[in-house]
Formats: C-alpha cells, sequence, structure tokens
C-alpha cells in the first residue's frame, strides 16, 4: 500500500477567515503576512504550531493565524507559553508581545523566559508607542516623547530591548524591521531554528499615534546610511555605495571611509558567537538625528547553546522516577512538622 502523504501547505491554509482589525497601514499587517509566508516551509503541522499574545494591538495575531493560539493577559504571554512548552515540549511555541505589554507589565516574565530558555520564539513588536490604549508613551519611547501621557516630555530614560535580552542571558537575540519583508523571513526562520529562546525585536511602524518613528531605518533615501546589516563571518560594511564600515578602536566602534584608505580587512567582521562583542553591538543604539551617530544593527547578534528548561526538567523527572523518588504524598507532606499540643 502506497503511503499517504499530507498535502503541501501554503501561505494561504495559514490565515484564517477573522476580518483583520488593524488600522490601515500598520505595520502589523506586513508582520502577519510574513509570518504567513515563512510558516509552510518550517515543515510543522499546523495542530503543532501555537501562537500565544498578551494584551496590545500586535496581540490579534492568534485571531488571524489558522493554528491552534490564545490571546491571553497583559505581559503574561511569556509564562503562559512557559507553561505550555513545559508540558507540551514537541510543539512549536511563538510568542507575539509589544514594547508596552512585553517589557512593562510583562517585563519581569520576559527576562526570566529568556534565562530559563524555554524553546520558544518571542517577537517583540516594537513601535515605541502604546497603540491599543490610544498613544501614551512606552517603555521604549525616546526621552522628551510628547504624547497624551506626557504632554511636556518623558523625563523616562527608554529601554534598550535588546541590550536588556543580552543580560537576561538570552541564547539568541536580534532585530528586524516591518518594512523590509525578505529581511524579516530570514529572521524569523532563523529563529525558528534555535533551539533556546530566541528573541526577536521588530521594528513596527504605528501609523495613527506614531508615525514615522522608524523612517529614518525603513526609507529608500536615510537607510543605507542609518542601517548595518549584520552577515555573519562578514565584515561591517554600510552606506549607498557600500563604502564605509565599522571598526574598533579598543572597544569602540568608530565608522570609517573605505574611500580614504581604510581597508575591509581593517574591519570588524561579524561573529555571532562573541558574547563580548555582541555586548557592543546592542549598545550601538545612538540617536539618529545627532551628528556622528553609528548606524543601527539588524540581523543575528548573538546566538549560543544552551540547555533547554523543559528538556533539563523532563530529564529531572524521569531521574526522580527512575530512583523510587516519585512520591506525590510524601513529597507535600515535607521533611518537616509540627506536634500541636
Amino acid at each position: 500500500m502506497s503511503e499517504i502523504t499530507a498535502p503541501a501547505l501554503t501561505p494561504k491554509d495559514f490565515a484564517t477567515d477573522q476580518e483583520v482589525r488593524w488600522c490601515p497601514g500598520c505595520g502589523d499587517y506586513s508582520i502577519l503576512a510574513q509570518v504567513q509566508k515563512i510558516m509552510p516551509g518550517l515543515g510543522i503541522p499546523k495542530e503543532n504550531i501555537v501562537i500565544i499574545s498578551g494584551i496590545g494591538c500586535s496581540s490579534r495575531f492568534p485571531y488571524y493565524m489558522n493554528t491552534y493560539g490564545m490571546h491571553s493577559i497583559h505581559g503574561r504571554a511569556t509564562a503562559i507559553a512557559s507553561g505550555l512548552k513545559a508540558t507540551r515540549p514537541e510543539l512549536s511555541v511563538w510568542i507575539v508581545t509589544g514594547d508596552g505589554d512585553g517589557l512593562s507589565i510583562g517585563g519581569n516574565h520576559t527576562i526570566h523566559l529568556l534565562r530559563r530558555n524555554f524553546d520558544v520564539n518571542v517577537m517583540l513588536f516594537n513601535n515605541q508607542i502604546y497603540g491599543l490604549t490610544k498613544g501614551q508613551y512606552s517603555p521604549t519611547s525616546e526621552e522628551n516623547k510628547v504624547t497624551k501621557s506626557t504632554p511636556y516630555g518623558s523625563i523616562d530614560h527608554p529601554f534598550n530591548p535588546l541590550a536588556l535580552a543580552m543580560g537576561a542571558d538570552a541564547t539568541f537575540i536580534a532585530r528586524s524591521m516591518d518594512r523590509d519583508p525578505k529581511h524579516l523571513q530570514e529572521a524569523l526562520i532563523r529563529s525558528h531554528k534555535h533551539k533556546g529562546a530566541s528573541f526577536l525585536e521588530i521594528y513596527q511602524n504605528c501609523n495613527i499615534f506614531n508615525d514615522g518613528a522608524f523612517e529614518v531605518f525603513t526609507e529608500k533615501a536615510s537607510k543605507p546610511d542609518n542601517t548595518l546589516f549584520l552577515e555573519h563571518g562578514k565584515p561591517l560594511v554600510f552606506g549607498a555605495k557600500q563604502d564605509k564600515g565599522i571598526k574598533l578602536d579598543g572597544f569602540k566602534p568608530v565608522i570609517v571611509d573605505l574611500n580614504e584608505g581604510a581597508s575591509t580587512a581593517d574591519l570588524w567582521v561579524h561573529d555571532e558567537r562573541d558574547f563580548y562583542k555582541a555586548q557592543i553591538l546592542v549598545r550601538m543604539f545612538d540617536d539618529p538625528r545627532v551628528e556622528g551617530h553609528l548606524p543601527r544593527p539588524f540581523g543575528v547578534f548573538y546566538e549560543t547553546d544552551r540547555a533547554c528548561y523543559e528538556d533539563v526538567m523532563q530529564l529531572q523527572i524521569e531521574d526522580v522516577m527512575a530512583k523510587g523518588k516519585g512520591n506525590l504524598d510524601k513529597l507535600l507532606r515535607g521533611k518537616e512538622t509540627w506536634t500541636i499540643a
């Protein structure tokens, strides 16, 4: 008897019949499209894919993906995803969150997910604003940002999401943007391939409450001189004519002009496994409005191997059971008792 094979999936197989309710022009549309495009190529049955979100504009994502999913509670998507992955490690779990959801009320959950290293994929949509609640400043809003909740300008110092992820010992850290579909697709595929917690920050334009926040990195005229696309094993080169480079002066990155005597041999060569240089890369977070600023890096900053929480947990359970110590009643009673006279 011939073996029956499942039909090949297409992006349309991952779209639902739900009306997409984002503002026209929102960057979320592009992100949704790229996720749906890469999903068929992952070779995972739809029933083994789960999208979990918190609260925010981005968190409507599960409604539009024809997979299993859950629209959970504010900031807690990471906690819910952790529980799911611990009990169903065979599933491909994707977390959709935003700069407010994942870095404000959900900040603690985010860092603990990363340090525990569950094998899940975090997509953090960063639009530097609270969009769902109509335009208050967020943890990533720049200083002096004028919003409905900061009418005289924000006095908060903003989070650098990738630096935060490095500090939490994330094993995969990357950045992409909504307006570069090819690059975003590649970043999503790399996130999926990583064994461990992948943290992908996606610059996402909110055209209603923070339009143009990342314009300098996305528009054709300004993009070449303000973005640095990282490629493993290749020198850090950028510019409209690819004639600018980055080299290290000690631990300090500096811009050199390849037309004025500098050579590509002098440049910093990107190594995704270099923990110490990754610390410098994530700190290349200059204000693009300031003269002489460094370009903003995009791509995979860092990747390393570390045991995943769910795997170690399963090994521990198997070890305890093999030694005959798996007595729940005894465990609950504990080792200390009190006699009440």
